[in-house]
């Protein structure tokens, strides 16, 4: 029997989600077309140097920023926490737990913290956003995949098990892992905040980097025609892989790389993993 890292019911704040991903990017007219054509997010809000967007169902300003700049790279990724309140006691965790934490001023935020885990990860902690209309019933928006809603990030790291432990100490629940069944040294672990079986996933490799963030699509087809409009745009080569079907969560899916190499996953079809009597699997 592999003894797991122990859950914790009553957090030392609360996370409630996976919230959105900060980007660089060197052309914001191309990187925009792709997410609003093939992912079939909504532009909320465009400068001369960023592009914030959000999926068609969410009224949070936003899920993904889009900064221009030289170098592409994963600036931060952003979690929401359920009351400002919560912040503090982040900073406390944080700090007290081998990480970083600084009070940050962000744009279409509430008071955001900027943490960094223990082992280099850069994370983005709010509680606050302005409310937008959502689009789920404005049919005519819709395109491409029609991404719903932000869902959750996958991160590379040497440090799965450390990590795992980490946020489980932070109130994460930890769905599925893989393992040999020697003990728990786990090559991907999976851990949730919301009540499905991920928000947050780490994976064995060079890092911490961002390996994809997705976002949920309605129905199977739309996977299918978000693969078809970017064909038709001459963006075939970027779906690196699927349409599928994952083991871990058994969710539909199709990998995109934007035209940047950032990884974007749609998907449908998750289960709940609500109660606390819910094994990990």
């Amino acid at each position: 029997m592999i003894s797991l890292p122990p859950t914790v019911f009553d957090p030392p704040f609360r996370i409630t989600r996976a919230s959105h991903v900060v980007l660089v990017v060197k052309d914001l007219d191309v990187s925009r077309q792709f997410y609003t054509t093939i992912a079939g997010l909504i532009v909320t809000h465009q400068t001369a140097d960023t592009v914030y967007l959000r999926g068609i169902e969410e009224a949070c300003h936003h899920s993904l920023v889009l900064r221009k700049g030289a170098d592409p790279a994963c600036v931060r990724l952003g979690l929401r926490v359920f009351m400002e309140e919560d912040l503090v006691k982040a900073k406390d965790f944080f700090e007290a737990n081998g990480g970083t934490a600084e009070w940050a001023e962000v744009e279409f935020q509430g008071q955001t913290l900027h943490v960094t885990d223990p082992f280099g990860l850069p994370l983005e902690l709010c509680a606050r956003m302005p409310v937008e209309p959502r689009m789920i019933t404005g049919y005519t928006r819709h395109r491409g995949g029609c991404g719903l809603r932000m869902d959750h990030f996958q991160v590379l790291t040497p440090n799965v098990r450390e990590s795992c432990e980490f946020y489980m100490k932070a109130g994460f629940r930890l769905t599925e892992y893989i393992s040999k069944p020697d003990g728990f040294n786990p090559g991907g672990v999976f851990l949730q905040r919301k009540g499905n079986p991920h928000d947050l996933v780490f994976f064995n490799g060079p890092g911490p980097q961002l390996h994809h963030f997705a976002y949920l699509a309605p129905e199977v087809h739309h996977l299918l025609y978000a693969c078809d409009i970017a064909s038709e745009m001459g963006y075939g080569s970027t779906v690196e892989r699927g349409p599928g079907r994952h083991g871990p969560g058994h969710a539909q899916f199709v990998y995109f790389r934007d035209p940047d190499g950032h990884r974007v996953e749609l998907f449908n079809t998750h289960y709940q993993a609500i109660d606390i009597e819910t094994e990990t699997i």
